[in-house]
């Protein structure tokens, strides 16, 4: 009996044992470690690895890549912090060992520096639609029935895009198409969540002035401000906004049919308050020699076209090179934007937060706003500054895209390789 409680009692100590190195901060400091690694040439990434441990490099394909560097007066062999430092492109592979045996491998790459020209300034944005997208419905005056498109199964954020096989190119398009069908039945093809989808639909007699109708109010086309992300001199590329344009009654992303950008000047602030986000209300001139691009996609990293003209920044002249998401650390950084017509200026941050991410996603980091003339301007972070660069030890590695609402000081940033990712597709 003895016995038995004995192993029991030994059993609970190495439970508790296992429990206790498993959360210890050794423990974590070797679970955060990555297993895959990207940097640019020239930059580097610190390590903490929570043990003493020896680092090797291993099978390295490009030999002369990658540097690991003890960072502080322990040697490779005891290392208790380590810096993996991009030395040429290639690919490497580093090996972290602890009493002979191998506990973690990390596959690092390096691509090759990459300079691309910071934005900052206010843009206008003026978007037609691919189709024309259903933002409410309502009942036909004198017609009997109510609406015909509630019947027919449509929803707020379809988007229709044929009429008995026929594009739909604006609301214009779709009103003609539906008055020329006098009634008989009509089929349209749309898209709800980006899934096919059509429905046969007889249109309704609005008695109050005789034309056909379907019961729905649509939509085409939108404008609004916001900020310049980046400019691309090599492929005459750039990027804006970190987030969609979307419709305002349905949430829904507006799809491009065509669209242009242009730059914009910002006439009044209205400062963020807790619960209430602030804005930059811009004018700009549909005019030609005001454009500077186009618009070819809109997704959840911005929009992105390509650009007619060579964009500088007056700040930056030579550009800045591009960070990546393996180097943005928490501490200082700052961001470009434009508040007046003074034109781009520089305000320091403070990133809060990092979300090391293994594919595209929003949100990357968290931002506090800590300049004394932002805050005293707009709060923090207002609806017209979304796209806004965020620069960190000399490279640009992000983009501002969301405000906290109850928290104006505070927002969201988009790592720059994501929307780099959205012009290279193009």
């Amino acid at each position: 009996m003895r016995f038995q409680r004995g192993k029991q009692g030994l059993g609970i100590l190495l439970s508790i044992l296992a429990l206790l190195l498993n959360y210890s901060p050794q423990a974590r400091a070797l679970r955060d470690l990555p297993t895959e690694l990207t940097l640019r040439q020239g930059q580097s990434r610190e390590l903490d690895l929570g043990l003493p441990m020896s680092v090797t490099m291993a099978g390295a394909e490009d030999e002369g890549a990658v540097l690991a560097l003890s960072s502080s007066d322990e040697t490779l062999n005891r290392a208790q912090s380590v810096r993996i430092q991009a030395e040429a492109e290639g690919n490497a592979k580093v090996n972290f060992s602890f009493l002979g045996m191998t506990l973690k491998a990390l596959d690092v790459k390096v691509e090759p520096e990459r300079v691309i020209v910071p934005g900052g300034r206010a843009i206008g944005v003026a978007l037609f639609t691919n189709g024309v997208l259903v933002v409410g419905t309502s009942e036909i005056g004198g017609a009997q029935g109510g609406s015909p498109a509630v019947e027919a199964g449509l929803k707020p954020g379809d988007l229709i895009q044929s009429v008995d096989n026929q594009p739909v190119l604006s609301a214009v398009d779709l009103t003609e198409r539906v008055n020329a069908s006098a009634g008989d039945e009509i089929e349209l093809r749309f898209l709800r969540k980006e899934q096919p989808m059509r429905a046969t639909i007889r249109p309704a007699l609005d008695r109050l002035d005789g034309s056909y109708r379907l019961g729905i109010w649509v939509r085409d086309s939108t404008a609004g401000v916001g900020t310049l992300s980046f400019y691309d001199p090599a492929t005459r590329k750039y990027a804006a906004l970190g987030h969609a344009i979307t419709d305002a009654d349905t949430g829904t992303n507006l799809t491009v049919r065509q669209g242009r950008v242009l730059f914009s000047r910002i006439v009044d602030i209205q400062k963020g308050l807790k619960g209430q986000p602030g804005e930059l209300r811009g004018s700009f001139d549909k005019g030609e020699e005001n454009q500077f691009g186009d618009i070819r996609r809109n997704n959840d990293f911005g929009v992105s076209g390509q650009s007619d003209i060579l964009i500088t920044n007056p700040l930056y002249p030579n550009g800045l090179p591009v960070g990546s998401q393996a180097t943005v650390r928490t501490g200082p950084a700052s961001i470009l934007t434009t508040l007046d017509d003074s034109g781009v200026k520089e305000y320091a941050i403070e990133i809060t937060k990092v979300n090391h991410q293994s594919e595209p996603a929003p949100k990357s980091m968290t931002l506090l706003i800590t300049d004394p003339e932002l805050l005293s301007r707009t709060g923090g972070i207002v609806q017209g500054m979304s796209g806004s660069p965020i620069l960190q030890d000399g490279h640009i590695i992000g983009a501002v895209t969301h405000v906290y609402v109850n928290d104006p000081t505070q927002g969201y940033g988009l790592f720059i390789e994501w929307m780099l990712n959205q012009t290279d597709d193009l």
